[in-house]
């Protein structure tokens, strides 16, 4: 046991190890095999960024990296029953939206998907895999989607990179492969902002120094207010290993933490603790949030600058009216709309963020009356619309959508609804809900929240015309 966590001698050996040596085999041959003898044409991209072909006896392709028009050979590397996955093993005929990646690392990292289509035309197709979504729901919103968008390098302020050490002792810093545990050693990142970018190499050569790197699951690295905080991910403690991201620490001028432990590690500051701060648009100027590691916090500060803008333009003027947010985080949307004049309950169901986000609203100083609630429960959702009859509700629910919520809100409507969403699926699932619940779409953005990936997140602006209550806009009662 003297040795658990060392780093082990190179030896030779075959095969594979640790979570790939535990996995079943593989359904796909082991060695691709090309589609007949004829090219394919690829019809359309699917929703998560492949393209859609289909081979000569009907069959249903997907494959990476291809775009729509491309005459192109196709090697399967995973056959099943009812449709084939492979990717493209001669281009013959190549869109006019095929880009050059401006990442080297396109074709092995699964971070990105979409690098290789021109960045109008991927947000583009985003906008096209809304749409369709909601038409299968038999929802055809009127208005043109507004399109929510920032640069297409330098965005992303959090990234977690996975650290691996392999069989011969070779350490590896990166992100997976796409569909795989395997680990991509990443040199640098076009999507992070450049202050996380920059990290990449030198911490590559303190991981590969330590003398624990197996020790070491982990890294998140995140932008604040405050400059770049690391956060170690570690399974046991080490002194010299501690001592040396102290060192390192210091040396790049970084707030450093760690999680120690396998079950429910807690976060213990190894530098002095700071208060990690954002800023968002108010209606009178910038709000000022404070957040923790593990905090949800949307990853690109400039769209969510947008989807802010949107929101508080959207809804008008809420001076006075109740206002219910559901899923509130730290803030993210209570804050500004409490500054905007609404009278603001803002739930969220991590009780860590509940207190975080009543400081902001200390801090800001706002009157925001916060809760607590598993919103997983109808009868949760269904006593807080009643108690306080608001006026306006706000959604913003993790991927798995707000399905608990839309219940309780056809059965007891609010005039507008605004609903923010990270996955288009159980977005559509939702408004086919409330749209046959009797609320009606009037807007839509798609927010390209992660440009060159095929991650959508959008917005939508429920009205209902049949609530019996207060018109938005007016004195409320009290």
């Amino acid at each position: 046991m003297a040795r658990l966590g060392k780093r082990r001698p190179a030896r030779a050996r075959s095969g594979v190890s640790g979570l790939q040596g535990r996995q079943a085999p593989p359904a796909a041959p082991t060695v691709p095999r090309a589609v007949g003898d004829e090219a394919v044409i690829i019809e359309r991209l699917a929703h998560d960024g492949r393209g859609v072909a289909h081979t000569a006896v009907g069959k249903t392709l997907f494959v990476d990296g291809a775009l729509p028009g491309e005459r192109l050979e196709v090697a399967v590397h995973r056959a099943r029953k009812r449709f084939d996955e492979g990717h493209v093993r001669s281009l013959i005929e190549a869109s006019p939206e095929r880009v050059t990646p401006p990442c080297a690392h396109f074709a092995r990292c699964g971070g990105c998907d979409l690098q290789h289509l021109a960045l109008d035309a991927q947000r583009r197709h985003k906008v096209a895999v809304l749409l369709e979504l909601l038409a299968r729901q038999g929802i055809e919103p009127s208005p043109a989607p507004q399109l929510l968008a920032g640069a297409g390098e330098g965005y992303r302020r959090r990234a977690r990179l996975g650290v691996k050490v392999d069989a011969e002792g070779g350490v590896h810093l990166g992100f997976r492969a796409r569909h795989s545990h395997r680990l991509v050693d990443i040199g640098d990142c076009t999507v992070l902002v450049p202050s996380l970018s920059a990290l990449l190499p030198p911490l590559h050569a303190l991981v590969a120094s330590l003398e624990a790197p197996r020790q070491v699951g982990h890294l998140e690295l995140l932008e604040s207010d405050q400059g770049v905080t690391l956060v170690v991910r570690q399974l046991r403690d080490h002194a010299g290993d501690r001592q040396r991201w102290l060192t390192f620490a210091g040396q790049h001028g970084l707030h450093l933490a760690r999680r120690l432990g396998r079950e429910s590690p807690a976060l213990d500051w190894l530098t002095p603790a700071p208060t990690l701060t954002c800023r968002v648009p108010g209606a009178e100027g910038e709000l000022v949030l404070g957040f923790a590691p593990g905090d949800f916090l949307q990853a690109n500060a400039r769209v969510n600058r947008q989807m802010i803008e949107t929101a508080l333009a959207w809804l008008g003027d809420v001076e006075g009216l109740a206002l219910l947010d559901l899923f509130a985080g730290v803030g993210n949307f209570s804050l500004p709309l409490a500054a905007a004049g609404a009278r603001v309950t803002a739930v969220e169901g991590n009780p860590a963020m509940v207190e975080r986000l009543a400081g902001n609203a200390r801090h800001n100083a706002l009157e925001v009356e916060v809760r607590q609630a598993d919103l997983s429960r109808v009868g949760a959702v269904a006593d807080l619309l009643a108690r306080g009859l608001p006026k306006v509700a706000v959604l913003d629910p993790p991927r798995d959508g707000a399905e608990v919520a839309c219940r309780a809100l056809v059965e007891q409507p609010v005039p507008r609804l605004l609903y923010v969403s990270c996955d288009p699926a159980t977005l559509a699932r939702d408004a086919a809900r409330l749209v046959h619940g009797g609320f009606r779409l009037t807007r839509l953005a798609v927010a390209d929240m992660f440009a060159h990936t095929s991650h959508l997140e959008s917005m939508l602006l429920f009205e209902h015309p049949r609530t019996g209550r207060q018109p938005l806009g007016a004195t409320p009662d009290g």
